[in-house]
């Protein structure tokens, strides 16, 4: 008989507290930990979820006892969810010290929606480095400390903004950008853009809309940001920006010409991550 496949899952996270952060460390950003707990019957136990382990492992149960469970990993069933749980709940049974290299497609079972305390905010931390990845009392060898080195190369200068949730600046080679992942509905989302950008309203302090990605169910809009911008110099913007963004997102009245105009040429220019 043949085993039962997961379904698909086109919006994974919804449900999770921080939904848009947990996309965004899956597909967006380089190096970041985030805090969760798994329920009362799985031991409440304090887990780091990060973006990415050694060598795309799934999760890993560090020798000191800390639990980590990664986002960006090769496996996808069709539900990232379940596939995220899946992983962590076979860290949290592995001896100390063990990694969870790969899950192979699991079959239906409990999603992160099941196994987490939703209770527990997710708090992101971004980092510079993936020394995270190791016990504090592991002995730096001059072969791990080059491994270490040439991993943390890798990384894109990113930060995450105080000023809202879930907007992240990041310097890719001479040009930075600001990527503000939503946690609306992605029609109610593309609509609130286009009104912006049908009325040229959709840049601000000289930082351009360029458009934006799907991603796990939600939009990411990008905007390309003023040459040499360092995350500090757009808290303020972003902080005077978001409410003209959300009263563009909670407007529900029908689109006029400009802004019809505006979506047809926003989705033709859409990039889905997958």
């Amino acid at each position: 008989m043949a085993k039962k496949t997961t379904d698909f899952v086109l919006r994974p996270f919804e449900g999770l507290p921080g939904e848009p952060d947990w996309v965004a460390m899956r597909e967006l950003v380089p190096a970041a930990t985030a805090t969760a707990r798994t329920t009362a019957e799985h031991g409440a136990r304090d887990v780091v979820v990060t973006t990415v382990l050694p060598e795309s492992w799934a999760a890993l149960h560090r020798a000191d006892g800390v639990v980590l469970v990664a986002l960006q990993t090769g496996t996808s069933s069709g539900d990232a969810s379940r596939d995220v749980a899946a992983a962590l709940l076979l860290a949290l049974d592995a001896e100390p010290g063990s990694a969870i290299e790969t899950i192979g497609l699991p079959t239906p079972g409990p999603r992160l929606q099941d196994v987490l305390d939703l209770t527990v905010p997710f708090e992101v931390t971004v980092q510079e480095s993936f020394s995270y990845w190791l016990d504090p009392s592991t002995e730096i060898t001059p072969d791990l400390q080059a491994a270490m080195e040439d991993a943390d190369a890798g990384i894109i200068d990113t930060r995450r903004l105080a000023s809202a949730e879930s907007a992240y600046w990041c310097r890719m080679g001479a040009r930075e950008y600001l990527r503000w992942a939503q946690a609306e509905d992605e029609q109610v989302v593309l609509d609130g853009l286009a009104r912006l950008h049908g009325r040229r309203e959709s840049g601000f302090d000289g930082h351009k809309f360029i458009g934006y990605f799907r991603a796990a169910g939600i939009v990411v809009p990008v905007w390309e940001l003023a040459r040499g911008s360092e995350a500090e110099d757009v808290e303020d913007g972003v902080k005077a920006f978001a409410p003209l963004l959300a009263a563009a997102l909670a407007d529900d009245a029908p689109l006029d010409a400009d802004a019809r105009r505006a979506r047809a040429g926003l989705v033709a220019r859409q990039v889905t991550l997958r």
